[in-house]
């Protein structure tokens, strides 16, 4: 079963609100494991109100960011989960490329829009 990977801050978690109520009620609509992303660093996790979050969290800290590919890799080998057994959601761009960069199917998540729809669709796609 694949894990699916969700992006933390402008995605799951909205800025000045919390957790992104609908969207986490779709994704436990799905039996599979689940695991937040986060570029964030101790302080930020406070700032961002990534403390007691829905499922488990990853973060490097800045060490790297997302937006280098060294991110994932040391993030697939710490699970020991290869790039077949996760797919991905992101709104940063860049960050979308360096998850593709590896060989994980990544979707970009508009974070304006937050049309849940074409997410879901994408998850039972690629699930």
């Amino acid at each position: 079963m694949k894990t699916i990977l969700v992006d933390a801050v402008n995605t799951l978690v909205i800025k000045e609100v919390g957790v992104f109520v609908a969207m986490q009620k779709m994704l436990d609509e799905f039996p599979n494991p689940k695991i937040i992303l986060t570029n964030a660093s101790e302080e930020e996790k406070k700032n961002y109100a990534l403390i007691d979050m829905p499922y488990e969290l990853f973060s490097l800290a800045h060490n790297p960011d997302k937006t280098d590919p060294m991110y994932y890799k040391t993030f697939l080998e710490r699970f020991e989960l290869s790039t077949e057994d996760v797919i991905y959601f992101e709104h940063n761009e860049e960050a979308v490329k360096s998850a593709q960069s590896v060989g994980i199917t990544t979707y970009h998540y508009d974070k304006d829009k937050k049309d849940l729809d074409s997410l879901k669709a994408f998850l039972e796609e690629n699930l």
